[in-house]
């Protein structure tokens, strides 16, 4: 069955990992933990979890654990009873049972009090919950997933997370990228949030001048998907022209990546066709030499392997020679992505900060 993204949109192979256990483990009823900065679409994550669920046709009950004050959180969970408190006119039920057969999404979990931390671990481990005033417990069936920005490790090394409670809720953990991970997902989105805003305002649909695809895949979006789509909707309202340029981009945006003219000249003189990969240094032009005078060593998928008389060729040893190589796909990658970083870091299937500790270590720009 084709797997349901919940409206997700994106094909970095970050996210491809993400939908990969996504598809494992939304049949289960297994607790899951969603991890990732603000902005990230956590939210939607979950709620693709739970339409791939067979507890699709039940309720999804979402909570803001760090949006209700903690003196009313206990009773939007659990409910109370008439009279438990001042106010309580008559009894009510909470999210738990409202949600029961479906899903609870506790959200920002992070922010909840320690003393309600200990009931949240009794529903994990009993499936039952008390309504605030009441004197018996009650069964519920729910699934619990649990998504928070913070670092929990560090919360209960602080002591502000219950580290029993981390450990119930981190039974699949699922991470979300943060977007400047995502490589050539930016403009895929940005398109995407431009169209659909364009739509619901009934004007022309927009385009990026080069310019500005290239300013979008070089800023750092500290706000992630969120920010991103807020961007897309103001340029829908306030571009004058069909085509996106830079002075309509937020200066927020253009203060944070300095002088553009690198940019700018990137764009004008567009992306150089791909005439096969330039062998720069003259260990590796040895062997690409040797391998067009001698049998190819190849895989079954066609990919040429350097052998032992490439070493010896070369005068290098193996730490050397796997340095030179990946220096080289290293630098291809960045003028493939004209030295836009998060994107080449895509193309090597990395992450951005790995390439960029290994640009450090290079001493390379």
């Amino acid at each position: 069955m084709e797997l349901n993204t919940g409206g997700m949109i994106g094909q970095s192979t970050t996210l491809a990992s993400v939908f990969k256990v996504l598809g494992k483990v939304a049949p289960t009823d297994s607790t899951v933990l969603v991890t990732g900065e603000s902005g990230t679409g956590k939210e939607l994550l979950v709620r693709a979890l739970h339409a791939n669920s067979r507890r699709a046709a039940k309720p999804f009950v979402p909570i803001n654990c760090g949006a209700i004050p903690k003196e009313l959180l206990e009773s939007e969970l659990f409910g109370h009873e008439k009279g438990a408190f001042t106010h309580a006119i008559r009894s009510r039920p909470g999210r738990f049972e409202l949600a029961d057969g479906g899903t609870v999404f506790l959200d920002e979990i992070g922010e909840m009090d320690l003393s309600l931390q200990v009931k949240i671990l009794r529903v994990l481990q009993e499936k039952e919950i008390e309504r605030v005033g009441g004197n018996g417990a009650k069964k519920v069936d729910v699934r619990i997933v649990a998504a928070t920005n913070r670092d929990l490790e560090n919360e209960v090394a602080a002591g502000h997370f219950r580290e029993d409670l981390y450990y119930r809720l981190n039974v699949i953990p699922l991470h979300l990228p943060p977007l400047r991970e995502r490589g050539g997902d930016v403009l895929l989105l940005a398109r995407n949030f431009l169209e659909r805003f364009c739509g619901k305002k009934s004007r022309a649909l927009l385009k990026f001048a080069p310019v500005v695809e290239k300013i979008l895949t070089a800023y750092d979006w500290p706000g992630n998907v969120r920010e991103l789509e807020n961007v897309m909707e103001r340029l829908s309202i306030l571009t004058d022209g069909d085509v996106v340029q830079p002075a309509d981009m937020p200066p927020k945006i253009l203060d944070r990546l300095g002088d553009i003219a690198v940019l700018a000249d990137e764009a004008a003189a567009g992306t150089p066709e791909e005439s096969g990969p330039d062998i720069s240094t003259p260990a590796l032009a040895a062997v690409a030499r040797e391998q067009t005078e001698t049998p190819a060593q190849t895989s079954a998928g066609g990919l040429v392997w350097p052998v032992l008389a490439d070493l010896e060729r070369t005068g290098m040893d193996l730490k050397a020679f796997l340095e030179t190589a990946e220096n080289r796909l290293i630098n291809e990658a960045l003028a493939k992505a004209g030295n836009v970083k998060n994107l080449a870091a895509e193309f090597l299937g990395i992450k951005r900060t790995t390439l960029i500790e290994k640009l450090r270590k290079r001493n390379m720009p």
